[in-house]
């Protein structure tokens, strides 16, 4: 079944300069059509190319931001901001428990137009002493999530770049739909980083890896999503997602932290689960978080309590 993104292959960047990398649009065709996806294969085709080959950059670019402008209306809909607050919000007053000195500074990795950063600017969700950084690779992305913010007066920032890079240590990393585009032995290498660093937790949801996500990811995305890129990259998105046990295993990687999986399948109903998170946290928050999340700790799964509810 094929499982390549469109926007993936379409887009090429440095992950140690931010250097924007050429495309070859056969190359990208080709891939697709050895996937055996013939109609991903033929809307590469027709994007705009130079003498060369190369796919029009610019092009290419107007081309994303409209996917993710479109996009928006899931993170809308799944109501984004909510699900991460629920969490970060006991994160936070775990962190502050533990007396950690310093600003609380959470970076969204892959925040695209910043839906997530630019909902917890407008909301003040997580309070006024929270700094909110948005990082993509994809530099007209980032350009674009910056203008949105300067036009909604938002207390908020985006940078182009490498999150792990960033001159200011993060105090917690987030995500939203941007694990099911490693695979696994890469997706163990992103959590070995933020071990690494000197952040405090990770918070990281994506699509719940069930029988039912590519159904309903095709009937939202048919609805919903207007460009056939994105409608076949919802789908596609649905197929590659991890597995609870792919999550923990990968996550277990992060050195000095504690992986945890928030809903995992065996404790949440399958029809009322679109997103699921994983956390690591320095082994010092994970009481106060649990004390903070009070009776929705019982849904804050380790791998021993994750293995035995597999029994």
């Amino acid at each position: 079944m094929p499982q390549l993104e469109i926007s993936d292959l379409i887009t090429a960047v440095d992950p140690e300069s931010g250097r924007r990398l050429p495309v070859r649009r056969a190359e990208a065709v080709e891939l697709l059509r050895a996937d055996g996806d013939l109609r991903a294969a033929r809307l590469v085709a027709a994007l705009p190319a130079d003498r060369d080959g190369v796919l029009d950059p610019d092009a290419v670019d107007r081309l994303l931001i409209r996917v993710h402008t479109e996009l928006q209306r899931l993170s809308e809909e799944l109501r984004l901001g909510r699900r991460l607050v629920h969490l970060i919000g006991p994160l936070r007053t775990a962190i502050r428990a533990t007396g950690h000195p310093g600003p609380f500074r959470l970076v969204d990795i892959g925040c695209g137009l910043g839906f997530l950063i630019r909902w917890l600017a407008a909301t003040g969700a997580l309070g006024p002493d929270v700094e909110l950084v948005g990082v993509d690779l994809n530099a007209a992305l980032v350009g674009e999530a910056d203008r949105l913010a300067r036009a909604e007066r938002l207390d908020c920032r985006f940078v182009h770049g490498n999150a792990f890079a960033l001159p200011e240590a993060a105090t917690v990393y987030v995500s939203t739909g941007v694990l099911h585009h490693f695979p696994e032995p890469a997706l163990a290498e992103f959590f070995r980083a933020q071990g690494a660093s000197p952040a405090m937790a990770f918070c990281h949801y994506d699509i719940a890896a069930t029988g039912l996500a590519p159904v309903g990811a095709w009937v939202f995305h048919r609805a919903r999503m207007r460009h056939p890129l994105g409608r076949h990259d919802g789908v596609a998105s649905a197929r590659r997602a991890h597995g609870d046990e792919s999550l923990l295993r990968a996550a277990a990687a992060a050195p000095g932290m504690r992986p945890l999986l928030y809903e995992p399948r065996r404790v949440a109903n399958p029809f009322c689960t679109t997103l699921r998170p994983v956390l690591g946290v320095r082994p010092q928050l994970e009481a106060p978080l649990r004390q903070a999340l009070g009776r929705a700790s019982r849904r804050l799964l380790d791998a021993e309590q994750f293995a035995r509810a597999a029994r």
